[in-house]
């Protein structure tokens, strides 16, 4: 259609979360809400940085690792959490 494609960048994570609708009747929102969101979003912006457009948490890459490739890019340090978390990515190819 002659037009770009949109650039996504994903985190996927593993974690305890609470959702459902939230707000008034008359602005109602159904959302995840709870920690594990907040660390996939601390991951999703180590995407650029990184060069990667698919990271992955330790705790997803320990359930999922023998049916996908997933290459260790190192720990970092996520706003708001305490503990430097290891990070993986999504090998392509």
């Amino acid at each position: 259609m002659g037009k770009p494609p949109a650039a996504v960048d994903l985190a996927l994570h593993l974690g305890d979360v609470l959702y459902g609708n939230v707000g008034a009747v008359d602005r109602l929102d159904f959302t995840v809400i709870g920690p594990a969101v907040n660390e996939a979003a601390r991951i999703e912006a180590l995407c650029e940085r990184l060069g990667r457009r698919v990271l992955v948490s330790a705790e997803l890459a320990a359930v999922v690792a023998d049916k996908c490739r997933l290459v260790p890019v190192g720990y970092h340090t996520l706003r708001g959490i305490r503990e430097m978390r290891e990070i993986y990515g999504l090998e392509l190819g």
